[in-house]
């Protein structure tokens, strides 16, 4: 069954819009909590600025409990708790609770790594000049990881698109959703087809800017 492009056209521009409204504020939300979340977890782990084990115990198992999840299962999960925040389960915005809470996470866990990766010497230059704690997480730990933080947000772009596709299943709407319900349960392969071109164009377009912010941090 072949669908008619003058009824699909206008569903289509709808669903790339829902896309972009989930990857939107996922990306913004979850990309704010997930570097505090990050800088948590690297100031009170051992040896750290804030050092604190309980703490960075509980995170750490946080973490390690939901990255691992499939997003598919994650989003029905914490369904009842979706129904609390947000007062529904089905539709584009009820989907935003799942999807910022998975790439909180998935974020902690970069921004942590990258900050590992920042040298110690710089860290103990600034507390010898007497730069307090807080100074020294912004002002030196986040600004000295900035480059790797600007590719490991890109890669996190890319999963938040495909969490975004799969939030189709569970009625999120989005290209996901478009290409399941016009493209592969209608056998219009050309649909599902242009759904992929539309996701691969965007993926490659945010790969493209973001190595170009790294590689300027990196000189500037």
């Amino acid at each position: 069954m072949t669908n008619d492009w003058a009824t699909l056209e206008p569903v289509l521009w709808l669903s790339v819009l829902q896309t972009a409204y989930m990857v939107f504020w996922t990306m913004l939300l979850a990309g704010a909590l997930g570097l505090l979340l990050g800088v948590a977890l690297h100031t009170t782990r051992p040896g750290g600025l804030y050092a604190h084990r309980g703490v960075f115990g509980v995170l750490n198992v946080l973490v390690n409990i939901v990255r691992p999840i499939p997003f598919i299962i994650f989003i029905t999960a914490v369904g009842p708790l979706t129904l609390i925040v947000m007062g529904t389960t089905i539709g584009t915005r009820s989907v935003l609770f799942p999807m910022v809470a998975m790439a909180t996470f998935f974020i902690g866990r970069i921004v942590e790594q990258n900050l590992v990766s920042v040298d110690p010497a710089v860290v103990e230059a600034a507390r010898a000049m007497g730069a307090s704690r807080f100074r020294i997480v912004w002002s030196v730990l986040v600004p000295e990881a900035l480059a790797p933080l600007v590719l490991g947000y890109t890669f996190v772009f890319v999963a938040v698109v495909d969490m975004s596709a799969m939030a189709g299943y569970v009625g999120g709407g989005g290209l996901g959703d478009f290409a399941i319900s016009y493209g592969y349960q209608q056998f219009d392969w050309p649909v599902t087809l242009l759904t992929v071109a539309i996701i691969v164009v965007v993926v490659q377009c945010a790969q493209l800017l973001g190595n170009t912010l790294a590689r300027r941090v990196l000189h500037r």
